[in-house]
């Protein structure tokens, strides 16, 4: 399970953006986080990420409580979790090849001996020829590099993937090959996924059910 428990957080502790939430992920399971831009949806996607530290409550990850926040997490916590950004320039090093961009954990994990397979193997997954994979994110478009993005949060096989607003930038083919290429890795790893979006006809179809945000207020609240 993984398990978001009474978190507040934000950037200011004065106005926290996200309040007392609490979430459940099953593994295998898939749900939808659907609200308008600015809401705080991205806030707690990136609490159960581990990359941005609460003010009150707690992660949970496979019963074990979080015991770090980004490179301060235990490498096991951290690489249970895969994380697919809305802008895909913000989250790529601009002097990286495709290929050495989704290789990057594996390197920086120790792995380098299955750097060439799974890249390989991942780039069929979702969808890069041989030729992109030798170019910089500057001499390929947004859905080719989003591609690569996705195949770099799968790399590590996690057992839990949030796509914050993945689609939100791309076309509708391909958006579609990315849910496709995304449902592909959960039917064979068994991961649950957390999707933050706005498109309730997206999320709705994607996943197994969809949670509306921010949520109502609690009675005395």
């Amino acid at each position: 399970m993984l398990e978001l428990q009474e978190i507040t957080a934000g950037y200011d502790p004065r106005r926290p953006v996200v309040r007392d939430v609490s979430l459940t992920l099953a593994p295998g399971e898939s749900t939808g986080l659907l609200g308008p831009s600015g809401c705080g949806k991205s806030t707690l996607a990136r609490v159960a990420a581990l990359l941005h530290r609460p003010y009150a409550g707690r992660v949970v990850i496979d019963g074990e409580p979080a015991r770090g926040w980004r490179h301060t997490a235990p490498r096991a916590q951290r690489t249970a979790i895969g994380v697919v950004f809305q802008q895909p320039r913000l989250s790529a090093d601009p002097r990286l090849p495709l290929r050495d961009l989704i290789a990057e954990p594996l390197r920086a994990t120790g792995r380098r001996a299955e750097a060439a397979a799974r890249t390989l193997e991942l780039a069929d997954t979702v969808g890069l020829t041989g030729d992109l994979l030798t170019r910089r994110p500057h001499e390929v478009s947004d859905g080719q590099l989003q591609r690569a993005c996705l195949a770099r949060a799968l790399v590590l096989r996690p057992r839990w993937l949030i796509c914050d607003e993945m689609t939100a930038m791309l076309d509708a083919s391909t958006t579609a090959a990315l849910v496709a290429a995304v449902e592909h890795y959960r039917r064979q790893e068994g991961a649950g996924l957390l999707a933050v979006g706005h498109d309730r006809v997206l999320l709705e179809r994607w996943c197994d059910h969809t949670v509306n945000w921010p949520p109502p207020p609690r009675a005395g609240d």
